[in-house]
């Protein structure tokens, strides 16, 4: 079981050179968390990394080059389903919290799964929803050794 559930946001800045200390931020965290096997990722996270990374930076990466990462990540990491228990999990959180969708489907997907928390840059108002942890990685409070 993972203990991290990294966002799409995280991912992303691990690629993207315009933004040099969350560039570093994420490529450490994600080192981390592969040398200690506590990354997980979900099917939605590997397709809007592969949208973002090769639609929205700047260079973006090729069709080939953001394949490339995410076949890395699912063969390093756990790759958590989109199911239809989350979808319905995600709907009543987006009523009930007031999450964006595909915010609230990686939640649902975290929650069900019992991974505890989601490594995100994208804060809910409470850090802490029905025992799922938000902890944004780029703050400067962050501890790397947290991932440890």
């Amino acid at each position: 079981m993972a203990a991290f559930l990294v966002d799409t946001n995280v991912l992303a800045y691990a690629y993207d050179v315009r933004d040099s200390e969350r560039q570093a931020r994420a490529v450490e965290c994600l080192r981390t968390l592969a040398q200690t096997r506590q990354g997980a990722v979900s099917a939605q996270v590997l397709g809007e990394f592969f949208w973002v990374a090769t639609r929205r930076l700047d260079p973006p990466l090729t069709a080939a080059e953001a394949e490339r990462s995410m076949t890395n990540y699912a063969r390093s990491w756990v790759v958590y389903p989109i199911t239809t228990q989350a979808v319905l999990e995600a709907v009543r959180a987006v009523q009930r919290y007031q999450f964006p969708y595909w915010d609230a489907l990686i939640w649902a997907t975290a929650k069900l799964n019992n991974v505890l928390t989601i490594l995100t840059e994208d804060q809910p108002s409470a850090p802490l929803i029905e025992g799922v942890r938000f902890v944004d990685p780029f703050v400067a409070t962050f501890d790397i050794a947290q991932l440890g």
